[in-house]
């Protein structure tokens, strides 16, 4: 918290500021007064009345009681004792103090500022009582040529100083009495418009003037002084000058005089500028300077303007104007153009083909001999000059020389400007040529004749065949981009090519089955061409390569029908039963001899064309339940070497009386001939539900019908049902009924599954022979309605033929006069 003493102190400090810088006081006394004296100006401010002391007056003057101001010490005012003159002072700056006896302040000081207030007590008055002037013709109107000069010593800013200038008079008057005008507040003398017109300096070469200076400005009132001006009118001297040359560099000490104007008017200034701006200077005599050396090639022309103005800068005429030419010299050598990249010029291309134009620059003078440029070709050319180069043009064109894709050049080409003279600037220029390919070779395989390549027939497609290259002797790579195709030698489409197009290398590839039969060899063309199209005056064909193809025979071996036949035989099954029958898949396949490998026991024979399998023998020591596994060869009778073998399998089954009870049908299902995957699942289960009762596992067997066996197939689906389809692959269309032998829990019994074949759609469904519908006629009773129909015609069309024979005979046996005469129409 702030003490309330420190309050106090800041609070006093101001207070007592305030107090020791009293404001000064103002005091205004009339210059020249004419009354009393002395003069009461104002009381001063200290309170004398209260204290002691006394007012003590000092001040810049150094008076005080013999000085114009004094206090009088009984009012406390302030007063003059005399009159003032303000241009001897205009103010008095003084100092009040109230102090003691022995000089102790009790009050003050306070400062007083006196000012003396002017009168118009004083007369202007012109520098000089004569003035003189020149004025040249040409002087435009308005412009001042000359400058009154005139004081006044009252106070300056105020009406008492204000001074106004005019003419009096003018002698002579002729040819117009107001050929002059002045300007009031200015004092500018000038040419009036009336006077320009007039003005001829072969009349009247001399004006005299009587001119006016009063205070007061416009008042009617104010002290005046005159003067007279002598005014000689002159020729006029500002004329137009002509162009200039200068010689560019020149070698002479600066600033050089170029030129010199006049005005031959009264003062003048000379002020010039050059368009575009360049080193240029004028001096007070009007001399024109040019301040250091030109350069043509920066600045071939200036345009110079000089002024004549006077003392304020106003223009006293139109400008000069000055042409400066500046003359060219050859000090600038030719200038190449910068080397680009290589110019292309395609192989092949004739004599006289332009490659390129060169045009250095010479910033000399165009036109002039010191930019008149030849060429000169520098760098030794091959064999039979490959390039002409034109010395006037700079035209580069090729020459007689043949050249090659990919060779590169560097010419050099000199330069000479004076057209070649001796003295004459050279520049070396530089030209990159290249000579770019062409298509113009074919491309080529490097070997014509391939193979015999032997494929045997059995060969999967998108076997690589053979693999061709070709080879292009262009450079350029788009130009080695090649396109093959099997021109000839396979209208089927056997075989195909890839190729990458830049590579050159093409694989012939299988894509097709082959056939011995069909075709046993191939002779293949191939061609191979670019892709872009082949330019030059002899490109060549497209070449070809032969490939030769020879087909080998193969002879599938032979395929069965199963990869393994299985069959569940009783143990009392007599010799010479038939089991099953061994089948090819294809059964339009080659002829077949089958065989037995592995008939140990000597039990099985099996039909050599025709694959049946048979007991040879009764199954003496066959138990049931066993099985018993024979290895199968089927040869083909065309080829020995050609065989397949499959596993037979025999299950043995108990030798059991033929149940009593009658066989059990099981509903018709269909099945479809030609054979496909669908068969009949058979339970176990099914027919008599006597015999049927219990646990364990059925076992199922066809019945001991040898066309049973053959026809059909049977397998165990699992404990309970088994799975009947067709053996062979064709089975005539028809209701078939199937003997199933069934086994379970020392029981069995016979199922008769109907199963009626049929032709099928491709959908599986059977395809069943429509009768014929009841009360439809037959093909007999139509072709007897139609014989009867036939009858009946023929029989009405004879009773009609011998009605007419009759009557006609009636006719021709009556007379001739018994006809009655048809009367005339």
């Amino acid at each position: 918290m702030v003490p309330a003493w420190l309050w106090l102190l800041c609070l006093s400090v101001p207070q007592v500021l305030l107090k020791a810088q009293p404001t000064e006081l103002y005091v205004e006394v009339p210059e020249n007064y004419g009354g009393n004296f002395p003069l009461y100006l104002t009381k001063l401010p200290l309170h004398h009345e209260e204290t002691e002391g006394q007012i003590v007056l000092s001040g810049d003057s150094g008076m005080v009681a013999e000085g114009p101001f004094a206090v009088d010490p009984e009012s406390g005012f302030l007063l003059v004792t005399r009159a003032l003159d303000r241009e001897e002072q205009a103010e008095y700056r003084l100092q009040v103090t109230l102090e003691t006896e022995d000089g102790r302040v009790l009050g003050g000081p306070q400062p007083v500022l006196v000012r003396v207030k002017d009168e118009n007590d004083q007369v202007p008055h012109f520098s000089q009582a004569i003035y003189r002037a020149q004025l040249s013709q040409g002087t435009r109107p308005g412009t001042p040529f000359f400058f009154l000069e005139a004081s006044d010593g009252d106070e300056p800013g105020t009406a008492n100083s204000d001074l106004r200038f005019h003419i009096l008079s003018q002698v002579p008057a002729q040819p117009s009495p107001d050929m002059f005008q002045l300007e009031p507040q200015l004092g500018a003398l000038a040419l009036s418009p009336k006077g320009s017109t007039s003005l001829d300096h072969t009349l009247e070469g001399h004006y005299q003037l009587l001119v006016q200076v009063k205070d007061l400005g416009d008042q009617a009132s104010g002290h005046q002084a005159t003067a007279t001006i002598d005014v000689s009118i002159v020729e006029n001297t500002w004329v137009p000058l002509e162009p200039i040359h200068l010689a560019e560099d020149l070698e002479v000490p600066y600033p050089h005089l170029i030129a010199q104007v006049h005005w031959s008017g009264g003062d003048v200034c000379y002020h010039l500028e050059s368009q575009p701006p360049g080193p240029f200077d004028a001096d007070t005599e009007g001399k024109l300077y040019v301040t250091r050396g030109l350069d043509r090639e920066s600045q071939a022309e200036y345009l110079l303007q000089v002024w004549a103005q006077n003392t304020r800068g106003e223009d006293y005429a139109e400008p000069l104007e000055l042409q400066v030419v500046v003359t060219d010299e050859n000090d600038n050598a030719p200038v190449c153009p910068p080397r680009g990249p290589p110019i292309s010029i395609p192989e092949l291309s004739p004599p006289g083909t332009e490659i390129t134009r060169l045009s250095a620059e010479d910033a000399d003078a165009p036109g002039s001999p010191n930019a008149h440029l030849v060429y000169r070709l520098l760098i030794p050319e091959p064999e039979g000059r490959a390039f002409e180069l034109d010395p006037t043009s700079g035209s580069m064109t090729l020459g007689a020389a043949p050249l090659q894709a990919g060779q590169n050049f560097l010419l050099q080409v000199l330069a000479v400007d004076l057209a070649g003279a001796e003295g004459g600037l050279s520049s070396t220029c530089e030209v990159a040529v290249l000579i770019t390919d062409i298509n113009d070779h074919a491309p080529e395989f490097t070997t014509s004749q391939i193979g015999p390549i032997s494929l045997p027939e059995d060969t999967e497609p998108g076997t690589l065949v053979a693999t061709l290259m070709a080879t292009d002797a262009d450079l350029e790579p788009a130009f080695r981009v090649m396109d093959f195709a099997i021109e000839a030698g396979d209208v089927e489409r056997t075989f195909g090519l890839d190729w990458e197009p830049d590579t050159g290398h093409a694989q012939l590839w299988l894509r097709k089955n082959l056939s011995y039969e069909a075709a046993p060899s191939y002779k293949l063309v191939v061609v191979v061409r670019s892709v872009v199209d082949l330019v030059g005056p002899d490109p060549g064909p497209g070449s070809t390569a032969t490939v030769t193809v020879l087909v080998e025979r193969v002879v599938p071996p032979p395929k069965l029908d199963q990869d393994s036949y299985e069959a569940s035989v009783p143990v009392s099954t007599p010799a010479g039963s038939l089991l099953l029958t061994i089948q090819p898949s294809d059964p339009m396949s080659s002829l077949l001899r089958f065989s037995l490998v592995n008939d140990s026991e000597g039990w099985l024979c099996i039909e050599e064309g025709s694959g049946e399998v048979h007991t040879a023998r009764p199954l003496q020591g066959a138990q049931p339940g066993d099985t018993y596994t024979v290895l199968v060869e089927a040869q083909d009778a065309d080829e020995p070497g050609l065989s397949a073998s499959l596993t037979l399998k025999l299950h043995f089954l108990k030798a059991q009386p033929v149940p009593t009870l009658l066989p059990a049908l099981v509903p018709a299902q269909h099945l479809c001939t030609p054979r496909q995957s669908r068969g009949v699942v058979i339970s176990g289960a099914s027919g008599n539900s006597d015999l049927a009762s219990g646990q364990g596992p059925y076992s199922f067997a066809l019945g001991p019908n040898p066309t049973v066996q053959r026809d059909w197939r049977l397998q165990a689906l699992n404990d309970s049902h088994a799975y009947l389809t067709l053996a062979l692959h064709w089975v005539e269309p028809q209701e078939h009924v199937v003997p199933v032998v069934v086994s379970h829990n020392d029981q069995m019994w016979q199922l008769l599954v109907r199963v009626v074949v049929c032709r099928c759609n491709v959908e599986g469904q059977c395809l069943r022979k429509v009768g014929r519908l009841k009360g439809m006629p037959t093909k007999l009773s139509a072709v007897g309605i139609l014989v009867g129909t036939l009858a009946a015609i023929g029989f009405f069309l004879i009773l009609i033929f011998t009605h007419l024979a009759l009557s006609r005979k009636k006719d021709l046996d009556q007379p001739a006069d018994s006809v009655p005469l048809r009367a005339a129409v």
